[in-house]
């Protein structure tokens, strides 16, 4: 396409630059400016006043070395606002959108400023330079490792204790009442959701929404400055510092299948305008098309060195500049989909990330699934990621909302999943366990509505999942009636007995600790209100919850034999008298296949022997702890448990049971119980 009208006569000195590192580097004298573009006909570098709104001068690239266009400004430095005009064909049937009338961002932008989703977006020239002092990673072990899934902003929003001038900021998020609420929980990581860039979608904005989860990135190196109190770098570096400080981990919640530019309807803000036949996946019959894994428009074409490069560089970059300790990859099957969109374990990305010094080291989560055929991966990742297991989240729910006949499946999930992650080498922490998550019914809605309600989405309430295993309790929606609302306060810590007591690794949603609702709605993304932040005035159910909360980590934490590496076994390991894990029927006997084939079956009770584990500490001492049992009722009925010999004493009952010290224990109606017998070896044990 031809120039813009208005030409802008370039006043800087440009030296020749060089084609690395990509994007805007401040060296301590000047800047370098590096661009790929493969299919450019012609590049320039756009300078802008401070506000971002008047273009000062325009700069061609004279100089390209292998498809990298670049320049260096001598008298360049941080704070310089800039983007690109990128020329070449606009052939859609072939691929080609290249569009001079854009100014694009830079995708190894480090700040991005002004209105995005207005193509006002500018960045920002950076300096990285940070005293990070002493700050070390945490690495809590995976086995060790309890995860919070949070909102930057909707976490301290109505925070009354943080200053209203940091609520829903990065510093918000690091202040003193915050970090304390997440010491006492005992969470051990901060799982963000995206902070990445992002923009809202066109239709949204007309509708007084906007894109709230920021699953709609656009800057990959860039933090999000809606979040940031003083727009800045060090902002988010100090959040992370404090946090690590405090012994918790930062991992980021990462969108690297699809960017904001949508489909082939979409804006034009970056890589559609920079080489649009590189950077995303095109329908081969139909080139003006992209093919769309995501089901958001788009798919990154993370096959392809140059993408995949950018991506690496990326996670590098928050790993070395901004200390963080671990990703969550959105829907991860599509970027491990080969040049000809079929998963593959071994292609490029995972195999790159696997081999790489810094990335492997950290914690690396997968959603193992996207939309399109074939995604769904759930166990075929490779070793060292674990995955969201949405099959625990399905057995779980089902459970406790009464079903029969799912027992057995109830087993595999809370024993570590080992149906799905032994065969590819991997042990019980590669199970991401929830039971909530953002996307979905809050754990307080899970048992207040049996369907959803997202008629404020404007989507005519067809948006969402409808397969959200829910029960209200009898009545949809808010309830006065104490019977019910004693159900419920029931049934939110059955939920959360189970979660941190099953192997593998829990993970808590933000303000479900404490009975966060939604009002019914499963499908908040487009709501920065009321809606879906958190609330902090907290009831006296609200306040008994949190403290239940941090008791079932505690105990998570006091016992091993929650925090297995490996799986059981299911005979004697070292007690010849007991099995490491027995699965009992009501009257004390072993299950049979008879017992598990019940379709009417809604009990079961799982002992667990503290003389079972083979694991060793660090300092190679062979961990022991005391034997457990973990009693369960789905029924409507009370059950008598016969228990197992010995002297067993009651460590929690989500139903509020005393226990006089007796053969059998009576197990309340929808209700679980946790009882130890203490191991009386004499050796030097673990645990509580």
């Amino acid at each position: 396409m031809e120039a813009p009208a208005r030409t802008v006569v370039a006043r800087s000195t440009v030296w020749r630059g060089r084609p690395y590192p990509p994007g805007a580097t401040w060296d301590g004298s000047g800047v370098n400016f590096a661009l790929f573009s493969k299919h450019a006909e012609r590049v320039e570098l756009c300078l802008f006043d401070p506000k971002g709104r008047r273009e000062l001068e325009r700069i061609e690239l004279r100089d390209r070395t292998d498809f990298v266009w670049h320049c260096y400004l001598p008298e360049a430095r941080p704070g310089q606002l800039y983007g690109y005009r990128v020329y070449g064909p606009h052939h859609p049937d072939a691929g080609h959108r290249f569009d001079p009338g854009k100014v694009l961002l830079d995708p190894y932008a480090k700040l991005i400023r002004g209105k995005i989703s207005a193509g006002l977006g500018r960045c920002q020239v950076v300096d990285t330079a940070f005293s990070w002092g002493d700050d070390r990673p945490p690495r809590i072990p995976w086995q060790d490792t309890v995860i919070y899934e949070v909102h930057v902003k909707g976490f301290t929003q109505l925070h009354p204790e943080v200053p209203e001038q940091l609520r829903g900021t990065y510093a918000g998020l690091a202040t003193a009442p915050v970090i304390g609420h997440l010491k006492a929980l005992g969470v051990t990581a901060v799982e963000l959701l995206p902070v990445h860039g992002f923009v809202d979608e066109k239709r949204l904005l007309q509708h007084g929404l906007r894109n709230y989860w920021g699953y709609n990135g656009i800057g990959f190196f860039a933090p999000e400055l809606r979040y940031s109190a003083s727009g800045t770098l060090g902002e988010f570096k100090t959040m992370v510092k404090k946090l690590h400080e405090a012994g918790i981990e930062v991992i980021l919640d990462v969108v690297y299948n699809h960017t904001g530019e949508g489909d082939h309807t979409g804006p034009t803000l970056s890589f559609r305008g920079i080489d649009n036949f590189v950077y995303y996946r095109l329908d081969p019959s139909q080139p003006r098309r992209y093919l769309d894994t995501a089901g958001t428009g788009n798919s990154f074409n993370a096959a392809h060195r140059v993408v995949l490069t950018l991506i690496m560089d990326s996670l590098r970059y928050w790993v070395q500049e901004m200390h963080v300790d671990g990703f969550r990859f959105d829907l991860a099957s599509t970027l491990a989909r080969s040049a000809g969109n079929v998963f593959d374990r071994n292609g490029a990305f995972l195999s790159a990330v696997r081999q790489d010094p810094v990335i492997s080291q950290v914690k690396l989560i997968t959603e193992p699934w996207d939309l399109a055929e074939g995604g769904y991966q759930l166990g075929n990742f490779p070793p060292g990621w674990a995955e969201w297991n949405d099959k625990y989240r399905d057995a779980v729910r089902s459970y406790w909302k009464g079903e029969g006949g799912i027992i057995g499946e109830l087993a595999s999930r809370l024993s570590g999943s080992s149906d799905i992650f032994q065969r590819t080498g991997r042990g019980p922490t590669a199970s991401i366990n929830f039971v909530t998550a953002h996307d979905g019914f809050t754990l307080h809605d899970l048992v207040s509505y049996n369907d959803k309600h997202n008629e404020a989405n404007l989507e005519g309430n067809r948006d969402g999942s409808d397969n959200n295993r829910s029960w209200n309790c009898g009545v949809e929606g808010p309830s006065d009636e104490p019977h019910v609302r004693a159900l419920r306060e029931r049934q939110k810590r059955n939920f959360l007995a189970t979660l941190f007591f099953s192997q593998g690794v829990p993970m808590l949603v933000a303000g479900d600790e404490m009975g966060r609702t939604q009002h019914g709605n499963n499908n908040a993304y487009c709501h920065d209100s009321e809606l879906a932040w958190v609330d902090w005035q907290l009831d006296a159910d609200a306040r008994a919850l949190m403290r239940f909360v941090a008791q079932l980590i505690g105990l998570r934490n006091a016992h091993p034999l929650f925090r297995r590496r490996t799986y059981f076994r299911g005979r004697a390991v070292r007690d010849p008298e007991m099995k490491d894990i027995s699965w009992l029927s009501s009257d004390g006997r072993e299950m049979s296949d008879h017992d598990w084939s019940k379709s009417f079956a809604r009990s079961l009770g799982v002992l667990t022997s503290g003389r079972g584990l083979t694991e060793r500490d660090e300092l190679a001492r062979l961990v022991e702890d005391d034997d457990l049992l973990l009693l369960m009722n789905a029924h409507d009925e009370p059950i008598g448990f016969v228990l197992p010999a010995g002297d067993w004493e009651l460590l929690l009952d989500t139903g509020e049971q005393s226990f006089a010290k007796s053969g059998s224990y009576p197990l309340q109606a929808r209700s679980l119980a946790l009882l130890v017998k203490p191991n009386r070896s004499g050796q030097a044990r673990t645990g509580a």
